[in-house]
């Protein structure tokens, strides 16, 4: 399906499902070193999340784990297995800290397994990649098996990180939960483009700009009191 429109009810809820807060991944435990921003003043109000995530968004590793996501996707169609395993060693590599490759890690390991048991069927491209695997990689198997519209997988991953960021600094700034959603909608148009974007990056492409968040990482692995295990 090359238009999102045409999306059948059942790829539309299995989007909700796998973007869903309530997807036993631990996506909730990470902050992705916001934590640590907050904790030295340098996020301290909604401006200051929004213009964070915004130059994630544009610059950041989160463009490099949705574009390997993608590749994952097309590899799963095809059955090519060792291109998926290659993709899966490569992000590893790409991951800045200890932190954010754990993160990565573990929230793949816990899809990998939660697939296992919904669709058995995943199980043998799942044990092919084997473990470590690192969650984009595992939900671009879930969209091939799903059959998921890529562009639409792409907005879902997208939406739901920054769902997931936007509500650790809801928790951390504080904000008020309206506040979060409003950013959230904000966000909407930027979501859209850089979907968009990354559908169109060749593989010499695949770069980022994120040492703020690769220092502020490594600055949480020896923070005194954390909330948030990244």
């Amino acid at each position: 399906m090359d238009n999102i429109t045409t999306l059948t009810d059942s790829h539309f809820l299995n989007i909700l499902q796998m973007a869903s807060p309530a997807l036993p991944v631990g996506a909730y435990s990470y902050s992705e070193g916001l934590e640590t921003l907050v904790e030295n003043g340098i996020i301290t109000n909604h401006k200051h999340l929004k213009h964070w995530l915004e130059s994630q968004l544009i610059y950041g590793a989160i463009r490099l784990e949705t574009a390997v996501m993608v590749r994952a996707d097309k590899s799963a169609k095809i059955g090519d297995i060792e291109s998926l395993c290659s993709w899966n060693l490569w992000l590893s590599a790409a991951r800045e800290t200890e932190e954010l490759r754990t993160c990565s890690w573990q929230m793949g390991r816990s899809l990998s397994q939660l697939l296992g048991k919904l669709e058995p069927e995943i199980v043998p491209i799942t044990n092919a990649v084997g473990n470590p695997c690192n969650y984009a990689i595992a939900f671009g198997i879930a969209l091939s098996h799903w059959q998921i519209n890529i562009k639409a997988g792409l907005l879902a991953y997208l939406h739901s990180w920054a769902s997931n960021l936007i509500t650790a600094g809801v928790k951390l700034i504080p904000l008020g939960q309206t506040a979060g959603q409003q950013l959230l909608l904000d966000l909407q148009p930027l979501i859209s483009n850089m979907a968009l974007e990354i559908l169109t990056l060749e593989d010499d492409q695949l770069s980022c700009c994120s040492w703020g968040l690769s220092l502020a990482s490594m600055q949480h692995e020896t923070q005194y009191t954390r909330l948030f295990r990244s």
